[in-house]
């Protein structure tokens, strides 16, 4: 199974009154990361593969440790663990080398944005998804 990783820098217009990277951003970081799997990653030089666009049906994050400003960026690490006829969940660590800041998991439906609905996974985009997936929940 691989995994996609993805660089983050961190601004500092992402840090709270307390001098840590407030929790929405978060969401960001992976909106980012996610995007960069789903549309530079997806597979063939011109492929229509989710490109048609897609909606975030959920988000479960746990907040592992705080994350403070650094000029080093963060690792987002992102594989897939479940993919139905019609959704894909991504999983996600945002961590460094020495430790884990969050675990988080998304998941996406593909949507057909001229119907105004939610589409198939087509056949192309499920054999791509299934080189990342991994049934096994990352050990906590």
């Amino acid at each position: 199974m691989a995994r996609h990783i993805y660089s983050c820098p961190l601004r500092w217009s992402d840090m709270d009154a307390f001098g840590h990277v407030n929790n929405v951003v978060f969401l960001r970081y992976l909106e980012e990361a996610r995007i960069d799997f789903m549309f530079r990653l997806a597979p063939g030089d011109g492929s229509p593969s989710f490109a048609g666009g897609s909606v975030v049906a959920r988000h479960e994050i746990d907040y592992v440790r705080p994350l403070v400003h650094r000029h080093a960026p963060v690792t987002i690490e992102s594989w897939v663990t479940k993919i139905t006829a019609a959704s894909l969940t991504i999983a996600y660590e945002v961590k460094d080398p020495e430790q884990v800041y969050v675990r988080a998991s998304t998941v996406v439906v593909p949507y057909d944005l001229a119907a105004e609905r939610p589409r198939r996974i087509t056949a192309e985009e499920k054999l791509f998804l299934q080189e990342y997936l991994d049934q096994e929940p990352a050990v906590a």
